[in-house]
């Protein structure tokens, strides 16, 4: 029997599906995500930026003392090339001074006050000004939580920070504690060339992809070169957070991890459905959460 050509198109379509299928393969296993910690990880957005001025040594410590699991923070370098935290571009927003991190020396910016712009209480108090807390570098935060997890994610930046992120990744041998995000594709290949044994996050593009190819119950099809999906409930009108998206996701030995999470019936939700951890700017509802306050 001669086939018509539409007749070979769709087995052709099929063939090459299969292939793929057969050939794609989940996520290897990463140290980062061991099998004894205590899931789902409570993971301290900024270290906490509703409870303490975020990307701050002083929000970490804080986070570190209330029992979180990881500690999430932001990454920048500075024009003398030395890596620091902050969420934004710009020094403006959470600080006392102005300007471009980027286009600021670490002296510049440890003159600011990291905690000048925070308030509990939308103005009516700035709690923590003038009480000493800086911008911190990314080796103060190493030297001061070698035990602990972290989530660091690179910012938007003119220069490349993967070499010298990922020498003092290894400098600190925080190899197997820390999981590196990012928006930018770009900026997050950059650093798995730099430094492949570290765990990643899924960036922009390719968080999107394993949502469309989940919503097509296509996701056994994906090989994914990430360990990590942290996600937001709903980007561009379409709802990411479902249970079966977690369902998945854990398929491909993916870890889901949900960002910014500072309710209680969205963290019980969430923590029923099986997700790895939350980053939420409230570790302290989170904990409660989970009994373990």
């Amino acid at each position: 029997m001669k086939l018509k050509p539409w007749q070979i198109a769709i087995l052709a379509i099929l063939l090459a599906a299969g292939i793929l299928r057969a050939t794609s393969k989940p996520a290897p296993d990463h140290p980062y995500y061991a099998p004894d910690l205590n899931y789902p990880l409570v993971i301290a957005h900024q270290g906490g930026d509703g409870l303490w001025p975020g990307n701050t040594l002083f929000a970490f410590q804080n986070a570190a003392d209330l029992g979180v699991d990881v500690l999430e923070m932001d990454l920048h370098i500075t024009s003398d090339g030395v890596l620091v935290l902050m969420h934004d571009e710009t020094v403006d927003r959470t600080t006392d001074g102005s300007g471009e991190i980027e286009s600021m020396t670490l002296a510049e910016l440890k003159t600011l006050d990291a905690a000048y712009d925070w308030t509990p209480d939308d103005g009516a108090a700035f709690p923590f000004r003038g009480q000493g807390i800086t911008v911190p570098t990314l080796e103060e935060i190493f030297a001061a939580f070698p035990g602990m997890r972290m989530t660091i994610e690179i910012k938007k930046t003119n220069a490349s920070m993967a070499e010298p992120f990922c020498k003092t990744i290894r400098a600190y041998d925080m190899q197997d504690k820390v999981l590196v995000a990012s928006f930018h594709d770009e900026r997050l290949e950059e650093f798995r060339v730099e430094c492949p044994e570290v765990a990643t996050s899924s960036a922009k593009d390719e968080t999107t992809v394993f949502v469309l190819m989940t919503k097509a119950f296509l996701g056994g099809f994906h090989s994914p070169r990430f360990y990590s999906l942290q996600v937001p409930e709903e980007s561009g009108g379409i709802t990411v957070m479902t249970s079966a998206f977690v369902k998945a996701a854990h398929a491909r030995n993916l870890a889901v991890e949900p960002w910014t999470i500072n309710d209680e019936e969205t963290m019980r939700k969430f923590t029923e459905w099986g997700v790895d951890g939350i980053i939420t700017d409230r570790p302290d509802i989170m904990l409660e959460v989970l009994g373990r306050r």
